[in-house]
């Protein structure tokens, strides 16, 4: 059964783009142990390998494994458009409640609290494509294996969503690039679809005396400025 926001006044949510009521929703993030958790957690994993649609892991549980340690209750999937229906198809078919939060990027699903964001589109239209499925890295998170976001493509996806209200996407992403063995070429390349907050995310880190190749600096610097750069 797909849910549907109650009527009311509204809020802006995680991000801009969604309007969510004021008034909590069976959807609303609840309290749950962290072995209720895991449980789901690998349920959810275990759910989508079977059914073989392509998926990456991103948000607080990526950079939890990949850069600076820090738990959360938070499930991020990151499909194809064109599979996001089917993946909502399939936690409904395995009990899940889901809805169709915002049709242009994000799907929920939930179950025993534990609440699931189907992502399809991330912000500076970054989708999921056949060379991050194939960068794609398996990494054990507290036990459950899954396929986890490239490092570059979550560091521009951090960089992208970054704001006032979320500053730990900021310090997530500067965890990455202290922890990761990074592919400066391939960043270069998904940094187009945020190239202005990248390259500042670069340029505070060097201030930090965190090693950045002064030639990915100045790439970014190009697309970002291409008339002062020539």
């Amino acid at each position: 059964m797909h849910g549907h926001p109650a009527d009311g006044r509204f809020r802006l949510s995680d991000q801009a783009e969604t309007l969510v009521p004021n008034t909590p929703t069976p959807f609303d993030k609840a309290d749950v142990s962290d072995e209720e958790f895991l449980r789901l957690f690998a349920a959810a994993v275990d759910l989508l390998e079977d059914s073989g649609i392509d998926y990456v892991l991103m948000g607080g549980l990526a950079s939890s494994c990949m850069g600076r340690p820090r738990w959360t209750h938070d499930i991020d999937f990151l499909v194809k458009p064109d599979d996001a229906d089917r993946t909502l198809e399939l936690f409904e078919a395995a009990g899940y409640q889901t809805q169709k939060t915002n049709p242009m990027w994000l799907y929920k699903a939930i179950k025993d609290r534990v609440v699931i964001d189907i992502i399809f589109k991330s912000r500076g239209d970054l989708y999921m494509d056949d060379e991050m499925i194939e960068r794609a890295q398996r990494r054990d998170i507290l036990g459950v294996e899954a396929q986890v976001v490239p490092p570059e493509d979550l560091i521009v996806i951090k960089a992208a969503v970054h704001d006032e209200e979320r500053p730990r996407h900021w310090h997530d992403a500067i965890g990455l690039l202290i922890r990761e063995d990074l592919d400066w070429e391939y960043l270069v390349r998904r940094a187009r679809h945020a190239t202005r907050r990248v390259l500042a995310l670069l340029l505070y880190a060097t201030s930090n005396d965190i090693a950045i190749p002064e030639r990915v600096i100045r790439e970014l610097f190009a697309v970002a400025y291409p008339q002062e750069a020539t």
